[in-house]
């Protein structure tokens, strides 16, 4: 098959278009040829300094296909199937195997690129704001990066929970683009202070939870930006910072808390989050959420698709297609 390899981290630049030998499928996987990869902040995090699980390396969480070959013990699943699977690595090639717990089956009316984008981007807004988050309605939300797979989903679901939604994005084009989806009340971060908008905003009492995929600095912002009895979930270090030493002490006198989220964990150790995807997908189907895609690539251009998302300039998903 051909794949999108590397052979060390870096910049874009480091990808290779390559035959590589065919990933095999074993008891309780599923073999798909792949149509859409829904590339993920991790996927270039990754390239940039990740671990390399193999040489050459074949990067990436999330990818849709067809099924072509079904391991033992699956009963449920068969030949020809649409599915999205999620995997620590391997989505940027022409084939992928996946476990029968990281697959879900796409519904009919919802097109396999929309289902590409699904499991990481709505399963983490999801558990974000209500399984660690709590939020309720009523409650105020800050999310960081709202232009993101993440941040469109968060917004569209705190938003149907009955929550004011605040987000942060780059321009005001990308803020207004934000309105349609469920955005009350938008913060430009390169030209405001998001703590300062927020908490006018809210009249001074800050956000009842915060979202927050850019870490670093930021993540230590967010925590003055909260609410008395504020919650920040922090899940990715988007903003590339290196870790620092976050200063708590404000937290303790608002009763605050801080926790931290991976979708990843939540999936191998249970069927909940499993099922909570499953979910979201029959709501696209149903017309009720949304999938953004920002633009396509060809699998050979992966290195010019993961530069366009380093730019900040993609509103929603980019994919890759083989």
């Amino acid at each position: 098959m051909k794949a999108a390899v590397y052979y060390e981290t870096g910049g874009p630049d480091v990808f290779r278009y390559e035959d590589v030998a065919d990933p095999a499928c074993g008891p309780g996987e599923v073999l798909i040829r792949v149509e859409a990869i829904s590339i993920e902040g991790g996927d270039t995090l990754n390239r940039l300094g990740g671990e390399l699980s193999g040489m050459p390396h074949i990067v990436g969480y999330q990818c849709a296909g067809v099924i072509v070959e079904v391991g033992d013990g699956i009963d449920d699943l068969v030949e020809g199937d649409r599915v999205v699977t999620v995997g620590t690595d391997g989505s940027h090639a022409e084939l992928r195997v996946a476990g029968r717990a990281f697959c879900w089956k796409i519904p009919e009316g919802v097109a396999t690129e929309d289902g590409a984008c699904v499991p990481v981007a709505f399963g983490t807004a999801d558990d974000c704001l209500f399984e660690f988050g709590q939020l309720t309605a009523g409650e105020t939300v800050l999310i960081h990066a709202g232009a993101s797979g993440v941040g469109i989903a968060a917004i569209q679901l705190a938003k149907r929970a009955g929550a004011r939604v605040m987000a942060t994005a780059s321009s005001p084009d990308r803020l207004e683009r934000l309105n349609d989806l469920g955005l009350d009340y938008g913060i430009n971060y390169t030209q405001t202070d998001f703590v300062e908008a927020a908490r006018t905003w809210t009249d001074g009492r800050g956000a009842d939870v915060i979202v927050d995929s850019v870490g670093g600095s930021n993540l230590q912002k967010s925590l003055h930006a909260l609410a008395y009895r504020g919650r920040c979930v922090t899940f990715g270090d988007a903003g590339r910072e290196a870790p620092s030493t976050l200063d708590i002490s404000t937290m303790r006198g608002n009763n605050q808390t801080l926790v931290g989220y991976f979708l990843g964990a939540e999936l191998f150790l249970g069927t909940r989050a499993h099922a909570m995807i499953a979910g979201h997908l029959d709501d696209i189907a149903a017309g009720q959420l949304q999938v953004v895609i920002d633009s396509r690539f060809p699998l050979d251009q992966a290195g010019e698709a993961h530069a366009h998302i380093e730019s900040r300039r993609a509103f929603g998903r980019v994919l890759l297609v083989p």
